[in-house]
C-alpha cells in the first residue's frame, strides 16, 4: 500500500455503520462539485432561452429552468454520497440524529423553500406577473428563488419578498388569465357642457391612443357619467389598455389623463 493509499483511508468520521475516509470524501466533492457545474449550465442555457421566448412560454421554461436545477443538485447530492462510500441507509439515522438539532433553526427556510415550490407548481403568480402586496407594493415578479422571490417596480427598484408571503398573504395578480384590465380614469367637466361632445371627444382620443387595444364585441372603451360634483359633472373613461401600458399603470393613468385634458381643450 503506497503512501497516497494510507493517506485516502484516514478515517475522518464515524458514527454506528457509518465510515468515512479522507479518499472518500475527496472522491464525493468532486461527483457534487461537477453536478453544481451542470446544474448552472443547464439552468443558464435555459434562461437564455427564456430570455427570448415569448410570454406564453416564459412561465413554463422558467419552471423547466427551476426543475431541472433542483433535480441535478439532488442527484448529484446522492452520487456524491455514494462515491463518498457512505450507506445510505446508515446515514439516514446518522440524519435522523442530528435533525432534531437543527429542525428548529431550519424551519423558516424549509418553510420558504417548500413555499417557493408551491409558487413554482401552482403558477397563481408566475414570473413576468405584475403583482400587488397588501401594503402596497406593486411590481412585476423577476424571480422565484428558493428563499425568497424578487419584485422589481417602475422605477427599477428590487424587493425581495419571502415566499411564504405570497402564498399566506392576500395577492392581486394584475395580468393573471389575461395581460390586459380594464381600467377606469375620473375626470370632470364643468355644469352647463355638452355631455354627448364629451363622452364623443374622449372616446375618440382613447381610441386614438397607442396605449388603447383594439375594441371588440368584448371590450369597449365607454365614458360613464358617474356623479355630480361641487363644480361639474364627475365622469370615468373606461378603457383596455395595452399589455405593456398594463405594467406601467402611474404612466399608464397619467398618459390617460392627459389625453383626456388635449381632447377636453380641443373640444372647446
Amino acid at each position: 500500500m503506497t503512501n497516497l493509499d494510507r493517506f485516502a483511508d484516514i478515517r475522518i468520521l464515524g458514527f454506528g455503520n457509518l465510515s468515512l475516509t479522507l479518499g472518500g470524501l475527496v472522491a464525493g466533492l468532486i461527483v457534487f462539485l461537477i453536478a453544481l457545474i451542470a446544474a448552472r449550465m443547464v439552468t443558464h442555457g435555459v434562461r437564455r432561452l427564456r430570455e427570448r421566448a415569448s410570454q406564453r412560454t416564459t412561465a413554463a421554461l422558467y419552471l423547466l429552468e427551476k426543475l431541472a436545477g433542483y433535480g441535478i443538485v439532488i442527484v448529484g447530492v446522492i452520487a456524491g454520497l455514494s462515491a463518498a462510500g457512505l450507506n445510505l441507509s446508515s446515514l439516514a439515522l446518522f440524519a435522523g440524529a442530528i435533525g432534531i438539532g437543527i429542525g428548529l433553526g431550519l424551519q423558516g427556510v424549509v418553510k420558504e423553500f417548500v413555499s417557493g415550490l408551491f409558487l413554482i407548481f401552482d403558477r397563481m403568480v408566475s414570473v413576468g406577473d405584475l403583482i400587488e402586496l397588501e401594503d402596497g407594493v406593486r411590481g412585476s415578479i423577476v424571480e422565484i428563488g428558493p428563499r425568497a422571490s424578487r419584485l422589481r417596480t417602475n422605477d427599477n427598484v428590487n424587493i425581495i419578498v419571502p415566499n411564504s408571503k405570497l402564498i399566506e398573504d392576500r395577492v392581486t395578480n394584475w395580468t393573471l388569465k389575461g395581460d390586459t384590465r380594464r381600467i377606469h380614469v375620473p375626470f370632470s367637466v364643468a355644469y352647463g357642457a355638452d355631455r354627448a361632445q364629451v363622452r364623443d371627444a374622449i372616446l375618440a382620443a382613447a381610441r386614438a391612443s397607442p396605449f388603447t387595444l383594439p375594441e371588440t364585441e368584448s371590450r369597449r372603451s365607454q365614458v360613464w357619467l358617474v356623479g355630480f360634483g361641487e363644480s361639474g359633472l364627475d365622469f370615468e373613461l373606461l378603457v383596455w389598455p395595452t399589455p405593456a401600458a398594463v405594467k406601467r399603470p402611474a404612466g399608464m393613468h397619467a398618459a390617460y389623463t392627459w389625453l383626456i385634458a388635449d381632447a377636453l381643450d380641443a373640444s372647446g
